[in-house]
């Protein structure tokens, strides 16, 4: 819901609010820019565009703003993709007799012909024309978002140095969303690629509500406010990378000038409070330790500068790790914490927990990955290399680090078979696109038909799956409390906590017993220097059941 509070109403509300009463120069200035570029997620072109408008934007601090529409076919989504379409772009594009993408307006000025709509390689110099000129009103806009309502209010004042040639004029104001990942043709990202600066509402209506005074020293001074929805058109919306631009039109057509800025954000329930939101996706394991990743957000007013994370895997040996930097509000950041240790299973359960705030109910995330697929030791790869077979290479890599096998780049539409033969190890298949963008299919399986990996071809710049072979050392066990395994390279030892009175065996990655002992004592010690580099796998038993089991690098 929108609700325009009339000018009188506005000053009280500003006398008493965080917004300034006077926030527009009344000194003659030169015109700003609005650069609308129409785009979509399916243009080859538009990520060149989107580079030519932000060297334009860079150029001019604070005198550019871009505003991308998404509109057209281009921008018609396909199954599963995002839309980022508005009800607003199509007249927005018409309007501007938009013929190909991506074309651009600078200020909804015709520059030539009968359209403003133009290609790319005019945009710098049209906006750097416009520029120049002056203005006949300065624009100004400031906003804040109340994070608990999702309600955004926006104050924009104007002030005509001069006389309009129209007697009225129209207020616009878009809401603009950035950093928004999704697929983008061309972009080199697959699906990865960064939105920016797209168009996702305008809070004043299509073409914007009346200035019915347009002459010199006229003050316009207008606040509305606007409930933020969850999404739109199912896109997420992340209030955090919101953006307010206003600008000030003679009809549908010829912008006068503008103004832009990012919201400040009020409301917060709690000073000081970071929400854990999500741990990061792992690929599928052999059993090595990983460095798992918390996404936090600071939801409190307070700047956040430490952090004392808890992680364990499957209810193992809690780890904790005091993280130091800077989160300001509303915020979010990936922290990859240190290698962790476990015994792996079907399905593992990574708890990651943030240590006490001003709200506990949001400390905790939990997220799983699955053992990697085991196959038998014959194990065929068949890769298609598309349509652009030269980005394609991929590699073959076993738990020393070694690759074993590797191929491309190809020529276009060959199919390639590639029989191999695995003795038992923990494998690690990387494929590789050097045009960011994906190739062909891919699937490798074994002597039994088992898929090990597979790929319709999306995968971006690439990607990496684990799998094992027969004979690779895999036992799902039960972790005796608080033992832990470890190695310490400078001292030369394998460090056993909490095992009294269990058995040891090493093996190395032909499953061959390089050492055992039974009968260890609490805090045991086994040299290492009896082994040679490389993986080894540590198995405790006690009585008859394995208690804990996990590959160490020596």
């Amino acid at each position: 819901m929108i609700k325009k509070i009339t000018t009188t109403l506005a000053f009280v509300l500003l006398a008493f609010g965080s917004f300034a009463q006077t926030i527009v120069s009344t000194s003659p200035e030169n015109k700003k820019v609005i650069l609308e570029e129409y785009t979509g997620i399916h243009c080859v072109w538009c990520p060149s565009g989107h580079a030519i408008a932000k060297a334009i934007q860079d150029a001019n601090p604070g005198n550019v703003f871009l505003i991308n529409i998404h509109v057209g076919g281009y921008a018609a989504p396909g199954s599963g993709e995002p839309d980022f379409r508005t009800p607003f772009g199509t007249a927005i594009a018409n309007e501007a007799g938009v013929a190909f993408y991506p074309a651009g307006s600078i200020n909804r000025h015709v520059f030539t012909g009968s359209s403003s709509a133009m290609d790319r390689g005019l945009w710098t110099s049209k906006a750097n024309q416009t520029l120049a000129e002056g203005a006949y009103v300065n624009v100004a806009v400031e906003a804040d978002i109340n994070v608990q309502t999702n309600e955004l209010t926006v104050h924009m004042e104007g002030y005509y140095t001069g006389n309009s040639s129209q007697g009225s004029n129209l207020l616009n104001i878009a809401l603009l969303q950035n950093n928004t990942r999704g697929p983008q043709t061309g972009g080199n990202m697959g699906n990865e690629y960064n939105h920016m600066h797209r168009l996702v509402h305008m809070v004043t209506g299509q073409w914007g509500t009346v200035i019915p005074t347009t002459t010199t020293g006229t003050f316009v001074d207008e606040t509305y406010t606007y409930t933020i929805p969850a999404d739109y058109n199912g896109v997420p919306v992340e209030i955090s990378d919101l953006e307010v631009v206003a600008f000030i039109t003679e009809t549908h057509q010829e912008i006068a000038s503008a103004g832009g800025c990012f919201p400040t954000f009020s409301g917060f329930a709690n000073a000081n409070d970071a929400y854990a939101r999500y741990v990061e996706d792992i690929d599928n394991q052999c059993g090595f330790d990983i460095t798992p990743s918390i996404n936090v957000q600071n939801t409190g007013s307070n700047e956040i500068t430490s952090l004392d994370i808890d992680y364990s895997v499957n209810s193992g040996p809690v780890q904790t790790y005091n993280w130091t930097g800077s989160i300001v509000s509303l915020q979010s950041i990936s922290i990859e914490l240190p290698a962790i240790s476990y015994s792996i299973e079907a399905v593992n359960t990574v708890n990651i927990s943030l240590q006490n705030d001003d709200d506990i109910t949001n400390n905790t995330s939990v997220g799983t990955f699955n053992k990697a697929v085991e196959g038998t030791n014959d194990v065929t790869m068949l890769l298609n290399s598309g349509s652009s077979g030269g980005q394609c290479t991929w590699n073959l890599i076993n738990s020393s680090g070694t690759t074993l096998y590797s191929g491309g780049p190809y020529g276009n539409n060959e199919s390639i078979n590639v029989p191999m033969t695995l003795p038992g190890d923990c494998y690690n298949f990387n494929v590789y696109d050097s045009g960011a963008n994906g190739g062909g299919s891919i699937v490798i399986f074994d002597s039994n038909s088992v898929v090990l990996y597979s790929t319709s071809g999306n995968y971006g710049a690439g990607e990496a799956a684990y799998f094992s072979t027969e004979g690779f050392l895999n036992v799902t066990s039960n972790v005796l409390e608080n033992m832990s395994i470890y190695p310490n390279p400078t001292s030369s030892v394998l460090n056993i906590k909490n095992a009294e009175s269990a058995s040891i065996e090493v093996f190395n990655m032909l499953g061959q017993v390089l050492y055992t002992k039974s009968n260890i004592s609490i805090d045991e010690q086994v040299e290492v220097s009896q082994f040679n580099t490389g993986t080894y796998f540590v198995k405790i038993t006690s009585g008859n059941a394995v208690k804990t089991s996990k590959f160490i690098k020596l």
